[in-house]
């Protein structure tokens, strides 16, 4: 790859490159697969250090796992909707991130989740925000040589619950007219919320993590009324576009009630956990 510099891509599972590849968006000399590489496919979960997901890891490996299943519902969440049961064999997170899509599916959970990007370049190893990653529609703030390696998440915190939703036209195997990943943590009563992160999805031209939407629920109820609240914070947050699959209008309102209906998932879940 560093022979050939920009003229280089790698390849974590091929289901988006290879497709653009074919369509003409851009031209390379050469395509590295990495799906070879241990370190790309590490994949260790624990309730001390949280997860290390590699960069190449694929889908079905997230949502197959049973620790993940319990540590980080709302990851698999996101795994489990991108394609079908053939691209998931495929496809990875890092490739979803790293394609930088506004309407990549697994990056809300991945903001949500607190999630940190190992990056290793020329110039050494450095970790970047997942919210800072992605800086405009199909670019993410990688340099010329640098491999996202992996990504690591905090351990889940006590009373903490997650979940991702989205809207899509058709039932499956669809782009997102807009989602919203959401993260809480309960105080020790359980009725009200400690913290939150939220996240939105296909409304702007990145990943949108919508932090003043989480921040309000600080010490609020955990109930209607601050969902409803966080929500229209959500919709003041969102900056879509009119397109073939949805209009301003229609992607705003979709904001706020996939946000409402993402939070009482992800507060019923930390109220289990």
């Amino acid at each position: 790859m560093a022979e050939k510099g920009s003229r280089a891509r790698a390849m974590a599972g091929g289901t988006d490159i290879l497709v653009q590849l074919r369509g003409g968006r851009f031209k390379i000399d050469r395509l590295v697969d990495i799906k070879g590489v241990p370190e790309m496919n590490q994949l260790s979960c624990s309730t001390a250090e949280g997860l290390t997901l590699g960069a190449a890891v694929p889908c079905y490996r997230i949502y197959e796992d049973q620790t993940i299943q319990k540590m980080y519902p709302g990851l698999v969440d996101a795994a489990f909707i991108i394609g079908g049961i053939q691209i998931q064999g495929r496809a990875s997170v890092g490739g979803n991130l790293c394609n930088a899509s506004p309407s990549g599916d697994t990056i809300p959970a991945l903001i949500a989740l607190g999630a940190i990007c190992v990056i290793e370049g020329p110039k050494g190893r450095r970790t970047l925000p997942v919210e800072d990653f992605c800086v405009a529609p199909g670019k993410n703030a990688m340099e010329d040589g640098e491999l996202l390696v992996a990504l690591q998440f905090p351990p889940p915190a006590p009373r903490s619950g997650a979940h991702y939703l989205r809207f899509i036209p058709r039932n499956e195997m669809d782009i997102a007219v807009a989602g919203s990943g959401v993260s809480v943590v309960l105080d020790e009563d359980r009725q009200h919320i400690k913290s939150a992160r939220i996240s939105l999805a296909a409304v702007g031209p990145t990943p949108i993590f919508a932090r003043e939407a989480g921040d309000l629920l600080a010490g609020k109820e955990a109930n209607e009324e601050s969902f409803e609240a966080a929500a229209e914070a959500a919709k003041a947050a969102a900056r879509p576009i009119t397109d073939m699959r949805g209009t301003i209008k229609q992607r705003v309102h979709l904001s706020g009630v996939l946000t409402k209906r993402a939070l009482r998932k992800a507060v019923a879940r930390a109220k289990e956990a």
